[in-house]
């Protein structure tokens, strides 16, 4: 267990968590479960990973003056120029499992970088406006953990719709168990009624 008194270590932990949470979404799908779009947008679950994945190696790497070992296995930037979504889906040549493992070794590079590195470390953001891309180590580690976050949200949404699993983290799900769920929804969906 990280050092939560250090903020170093606390921030390194939480990024970690919310890491090993998205791809805990994943466990149990075939991979046109986790292909599937989900929302009238196309997200799904394994296009919320090739997201996230892109995401920790770009801000941990080109800002900070690393490169990812193997940078053909990343959604480059001009891609972005030809399809704007090019890191929310799969394609027909990656797999769930080859992106799972891209993502932990995504994590692994992303670690070493902030393990290397004082919070106050320099970075510039080459893709954020001008005059804004000036950064710290810190301040990426809280930008990615959120974005992450907030990615890790609509991954728990899409898998509940999917199959009813639920849960924050795969140790601590932070829900009640044994649970009255479809009265509890009654319960709410009168009251939303009532101020119909």
């Amino acid at each position: 267990m990280a050092d939560l008194g250090d903020a170093k270590a606390a921030l390194h932990h939480y990024l970690q968590a919310t890491r090993e949470d998205l791809i805990w979404k994943l466990d149990g799908l075939s991979e046109r479960e986790a292909r599937l779009p989900r929302t009238a947008t196309g997200n799904n679950l394994l296009g919320v990973i090739k997201h996230c994945l892109n995401v920790e190696a770009g801000y941990f790497g080109p800002t900070f003056g690393r490169e990812f070992p193997t940078p053909e296995e990343l959604v480059p930037m001009q891609a972005f120029e030809e399809d704007p979504q090019a890191d929310w889906y799969a394609r027909e040549d990656e797999t769930k499992d080859g992106l799972i493992d891209l993502y932990r070794r995504v994590g692994v590079f992303a670690d070493q970088t902030i393990e290397q590195l004082p919070l106050d470390a320099p970075g510039q953001v080459s893709w954020w406006r001008p005059g804004g891309q000036a950064v710290t180590l810190q301040r990426i580690i809280v930008h990615v953990t959120c974005d992450l976050a907030r990615h890790a949200g609509h991954a728990d949404l899409m898998r509940e719709q999917h199959d009813g699993s639920i849960g924050w983290q795969r140790e601590n799900t932070n829900i009640p168990h044994d649970y009255d769920w479809p009265a509890y929804v009654t319960k709410l969906t009168k009251l939303a009624d009532r101020f119909g």
